[in-house]
């Protein structure tokens, strides 16, 4: 496992962070609490250092989890969690931090998250809460998550700003239009999210034909739309080609392909399997060429033209 240095701290955190999402429950399908608490175990076992939570995932739900897995270990972790958007008020901050902390079984965070801005709450109202915070110890570095270029603008006027987690893939790749040179400009890290675009990269949909549920939530969103899917196909086809060759997994490629593109910190991988977190955990020992970084990038862009065309 490679490491690499978050923003202007101390702190170096492994190139594959690993994502609690899942493990919250609600939207995701839960396997169970101890499996959960052996798939954290199992990547801190090989090399993973850096973990992703939210108060928001499951109410809580994953932090407890989290907590539990990582109780012993603490100084062997970075531990990032994030505020909600509805809680971005001074006192609300504060609350929202100390119960994260209760439910991680930690007296600080590495890294606290403005989950998404509130364009009601002034940003310097949240950023000032969030400054004091991290005066008094109780967080090491301030991060913000899903903000356009401009917010992040706004809120590096306000405060030390260390990181920023977008979602980055080959399907989204909007942070490729300003925010990444940004970023590299001031020593901000990108730590990106949907890293397999919530399973669309893995094929399961274009070479299993899985299909998803009516229920599923991802159901309406619009990279799972038909016409769309259809569209990704040439892209799926493309990474099994290359795929194939290697004799690894598509997750394993479409990880790889973000930790090559210059300015990516580390990318972000959820699941609740063991087996598949550790081939995911070997995507950062996978050396692409240069003609393999270029197919790639050129048929994902014709394919998200196509996507987003009018």
């Amino acid at each position: 496992m490679q490491y690499m240095t978050l923003g202007q701290t101390a702190m170096k955190a492994s190139r594959i962070t690993f994502g609690c999402w899942e493990m919250g429950g609600e939207k995701w399908k839960l396997t169970s609490d101890e499996t959960n608490i052996q798939v954290v175990r199992t990547a801190l076992e090989n090399g993973v250092n850096s973990f992703d939570t939210a108060e928001g995932y499951g109410a809580g739900h994953s932090e407890t989890i989290l907590g539990k897995a990582l109780e012993g270990r603490r100084k062997d972790c970075i531990i990032a969690t994030k505020v909600s958007p509805e809680n971005l008020n001074a006192s609300s901050v504060r609350k929202s931090l100390e119960a994260s902390l209760k439910r991680l079984r930690t007296d600080y965070v590495d890294i606290y998250y403005i989950h998404w801005p509130n364009p009601g709450i002034p940003m310097e109202e949240t950023m000032s809460a969030f400054n004091k915070l991290k005066e008094e110890g109780l967080l090491r570095a301030i991060g913000v998550s899903n903000f356009s270029l401009e917010q992040l603008k706004e809120a590096l006027k306000l405060g030390r700003i260390d990181l920023i987690q977008p979602e980055y893939s080959l399907l989204q790749r909007d942070i490729e239009k300003g925010i990444l040179q940004f970023c590299s400009e001031n020593r901000i890290s990108v730590m990106s999210y949907s890293s397999i675009a919530k399973g669309i990269l893995t094929g399961v949909f274009h070479i299993g034909k899985a299909q998803l549920a009516e229920d599923d939530f991802r159901a309406p969103r619009r990279l799972f739309l038909k016409a769309h899917m259809e569209k990704e196909s040439e892209l799926i086809h493309a990474m099994k080609k290359i795929a194939d060759t290697r004799k690894i997994t598509l997750s394993q490629l479409a990880i790889s392909w973000l930790l090559h593109k210059e300015g990516l910190t580390s990318a972000l991988v959820g699941t609740q399997n063991r087996k598949h977190l550790i081939e995911n955990i070997k995507a950062a020992d996978i050396e692409l060429t240069g003609d393999e970084m270029g197919n790639l990038d050129a048929v994902s862009m014709r394919v998200l033209n196509s996507i987003d065309a009018p």
